[in-house]
């Protein structure tokens, strides 16, 4: 659910720059209404983007009230006038990633969309410059990587640092958070568009407040109830098969099975290493979802393919995959306020499900729940991969040690009836297609459920064409 790298993440994204506008209208009426401290929103070379005005905006601690305390969140919005459409409130992913940063980006992707719609954005609690949760250790070791887990001294690290504030980075108080937001900006309702992880925030919002929520576009979807199955990532690992032999039936056709080859690698390997070729696999959609392209990786210089490659090293040359699989080993690099790695732990083992049960589960009591885990589980659900694989992802090996804390909401019912749109790419292997349609299970009647072929993650930041954004704009404008 985060970006594999933020360099590659970002390729292919146009950033179209607004033009100047005048703050001093959209100034005055955020200010009377708890935004305060205005100031230029910049981008993540420090570059001021222009036609936004940035504010800071003090939440509780705790939206429950029995805890004290406050954040400090910062919350940019295009300057002007109010639009015909109202407002926009985009929700990035992660979690951990940050939002004002990416105002810029996400207008110039859209501008059909932001004529019309007033585009506001936040960086969430525990990410952006105010106050990401900074974990050193674990920033160092798994940076961008949502599969290679960290060490357990850096897991410890993390949860001392956080200490009893930890339990209050889950999504039930994002949620809270975005409330304050819309209350700030003195607007009864919003359209609520979120991607990747930001697309579970957004279905929790519309829960929450149905009333306040005029549409709903969910962008590369997770689920917005939490499973074991989910928590394991049994979709994701059982979804590469199908995008891989697809990938291969465009012309000329590859000849083999690419799902076999990768089954055969894995089980040639250590779970580490099999969890490290999961990692490489996903990463690769951020720079081509084809996986067939041999043309050089860009930044890089080293030939693409993946599916090629791991055909090759199945036949005993690894030195084409061994090249790719660097260029996705994590890497010191990636700042804490641009992707928190620390804010990504500290929501996951508040918010998810696990053999075990829930982060309340006392820490010495869920071994033995995972350990039969691994006795009972099938081939079949986790196959081209392993349940060794499965069991080693980063979620379930951090919050095994993660310190128990009172877990989150996991709503499971149906999404209120609003106007709703699912956005999907059917390669991508970040939040699969098999996600989308479950959360297309529990919509509501004449929701539109767009899938987008050949897409990989991010249909609205990195489609190559534009019929996904074309049925969105169709969507909030129509």
């Amino acid at each position: 659910m985060r970006n594999v790298r933020r360099t590659l993440a970002a390729l292919g994204c146009v950033l179209a720059v607004a033009a100047p506008m005048p703050a001093a209208h959209a100034a005055a009426h955020a200010a009377a209404r708890g935004l305060r401290s205005p100031h230029p929103c910049r981008d993540d070379d420090g570059a001021v983007q222009p036609g936004f005005t940035c504010w800071t905006l003090t939440v509780p601690l705790d939206h429950s009230g029995r805890t004290p305390g406050t954040l400090d969140l910062q919350v940019g919005a295009a300057d002007g006038p109010a639009k015909p459409k109202g407002t926009l409130l985009f929700l990035t992913g992660g979690p951990g990633q940050e939002g004002v940063a990416l105002l810029r980006r996400i207008a110039g992707r859209m501008p059909e969309v932001f004529a019309q719609y007033r585009l506001v954005m936040l960086d969430q609690r525990g990410t952006g410059p105010l106050g990401a949760v900074d974990c050193p250790k674990m920033q160092a070791q798994v940076s961008g990587s949502d599969s290679a887990p960290a060490t357990p001294d850096a897991v410890d690290e993390c949860s001392r640092l956080l200490g009893d504030r930890a339990r209050f980075y889950g999504t039930d108080q994002s949620v809270g958070d975005f409330e304050d937001v819309r209350r700030a900006l003195g607007v009864d309702t919003m359209a609520v568009d979120g991607v990747s992880y930001g697309s579970l925030t957004a279905a929790r919002y519309a829960i929450a407040h149905p009333r306040h929520v005029s549409r709903l576009v969910m962008d590369s979807v997770v689920p917005h109830h939490w499973t074991v199955a989910g928590d394991l990532n049994l979709v994701g690992l059982t979804a590469q098969p199908r995008v891989l032999r697809d990938a291969c039936k465009a012309a000329p056709a590859c000849g083999f099975d690419p799902a076999q080859d990768l089954a055969t690698l894995v089980r040639r390997r250590t779970p580490a290493g099999g969890l490290a070729l999961f990692g490489d696999v996903v990463g690769y959609e951020f720079i081509d979802p084809t996986y067939r392209d041999p043309d050089p990786i860009p930044g890089s210089g080293l030939p693409g393919d993946i599916i090629g490659a791991m055909h090759e090293a199945v036949a005993g040359d690894t030195r084409r995959l061994d090249a790719i699989e660097a260029v996705f080993t994590p890497a010191d690099g990636t700042p804490a306020s641009q992707l928190s790695a620390g804010l990504h732990a500290a929501t996951l083992c508040d918010d998810l499900r696990f053999p075990w049960g829930t982060s309340a589960t006392p820490t010495r009591l869920r071994r033995p729940f995972l350990d039969r885990t691994a006795r009972t589980l099938p081939a079949s659900a986790t196959w081209p991969y392993t349940s060794a694989v499965a069991l080693a992802q980063s979620s379930v090996q951090t919050c095994l040690r993660w310190p128990a804390e009172p877990p989150n909401s996991d709503p499971a019912g149906r999404l209120p009836d609003l106007p709703t749109l699912i956005l999907t790419g059917d390669h991508d292997l970040s939040t699969p297609l098999e996600w989308a349609e479950q959360e297309r299970a529990v919509s509501p009647a004449g929701t539109r459920f767009v899938i987008v072929k050949g897409a990989a993650h991010s249909i609205q930041n990195r489609e190559p064409g534009h019929a996904g954004r074309d049925a969105l704009t169709k969507f909030l404008l129509g």
